[in-house]
């Protein structure tokens, strides 16, 4: 059984996921200003994990060129959805078998970057992956209202998959 905070991540992922549906591919490239667009966010969001769960934990580069175009400081992009949606799902692939392993006592360790430990722990790190989720949630979420759509998810969807557990 996962730990509880990479069930707390899945469930994220999925509430990204179900707050996109139905988006179009025209309407996932417009920006509206200062945001970025709806597939930037996706593509940032799998830059994130590829970061952490991938190239940090695992040391593969299944994302090749994906920091240049939606890393944190670059500069705005408008990438294709269907592009963003293949690279986030190659990446969550990539992640979830080494996210599966995690425990207690590892996720208070660090990973080292560039021979020094990383200022944050394995489990702080997943506590912000988490946020920066539901962040980017609520952010596409004010996009899609800003592009007009209607229909959209009002609350926190079915978290029966994520229920509390302790440890």
């Amino acid at each position: 059984m996962p730990h509880p905070l990479v069930t707390q991540l899945r469930f994220a992922r999925s509430e990204f996921q179900r707050c996109l549906d139905g988006l179009s591919a025209e309407d996932a490239r417009k920006r509206i200003e200062p945001m970025n667009c709806i597939s930037w966010m996706i593509g940032h969001l799998a830059n994130q994990e590829h970061f952490y769960w991938v190239f940090q934990a695992q040391g593969q580069n299944v994302a090749e060129g994906l920091y240049k175009l939606v890393g944190t400081g670059r500069p705005a992009t408008t990438p294709p959805l269907d592009e963003m949606w293949t690279v986030w799902q190659r990446v969550v692939n990539t992640a979830d078998p080494f996210l599966d392993t995690l425990t207690s006592d590892q996720l208070l360790t660090h990973f080292e970057w560039r021979g020094e430990p990383m200022a944050e722990s394995i489990g702080t790190m997943m506590l912000r992956n988490i946020h920066h989720y539901w962040f980017h949630t609520g952010e596409a979420h004010a996009v899609r209202q800003q592009l007009g759509h209607t229909n959209l998810p009002q609350f926190v969807g079915n978290m029966a998959a994520a229920v509390y557990r302790p440890e």
